[in-house]
């Protein structure tokens, strides 16, 4: 028994190897990226300013595609089969919450126009309440709106104190 989910963990590894990163400059993506990297995964990094990249240790072992969610370029999302959104917004703005929604929107679309299995999000702390703070209602509206389509959303709700926890667990879905 223990062979066959030895096997299955293995061959499932194998489907999910191909995995997209939102936020690869930031405090999140900065970590998840080397260990996706040092789980076999190739790992392709969607940012908007893709010279803050030059200084990491990883930058040659990824590919990295300039854009936005909210205005994902043509192709970039060709051959993933794992989307990581890692990006939010802190009140850019009158309108940010708007921002926010529409763009993992069009992000989710940008998706499922390319067969990507899974969006993986990291959201924020709490459950769906009108006492939440405004950014937190917005990491809730956010998944909710990447979870809305027909690709699958592993949503992780986490504070930002518990960081090896929350790399771990997203490699961890990787492997689900």
């Amino acid at each position: 028994m223990a062979d066959l989910l030895l096997d299955t963990r293995s061959r499932l590894r194998q489907l999910v190897s191909h995995i997209l990163v939102t936020g690869a400059t930031g405090y999140v993506g900065g970590r998840l990226v080397p260990r996706l990297l040092s789980e076999g995964h190739t790992v392709r990094c969607l940012v908007r300013s893709p010279g803050k990249l030059n200084h990491v240790a990883w930058h040659d072992q990824v590919e990295i595609v300039k854009g936005e969610v909210g205005h994902v370029p043509a192709g970039a999302m060709d051959g993933i089969d794992a989307a990581i959104y890692l990006v939010h917004g802190i009140g850019d703005g009158e309108d940010w919450v708007a921002k926010e929604v529409r763009d993992a929107e069009n992000f989710r679309r940008s998706a499922e126009a390319s067969g990507v299995g899974r969006i993986i999000y990291l959201g924020g702390m709490g459950t769906d309440d009108p006492s939440l703070s405004e950014h937190l209602s917005s990491r809730h509206a956010v998944g909710q709106t990447l979870a809305a389509g027909t690709i699958p959303v592993s949503e992780l709700r986490a504070c930002m104190s518990n960081l090896p926890l929350t790399c771990g667990i997203a490699c961890r879905w990787l492997q689900l």
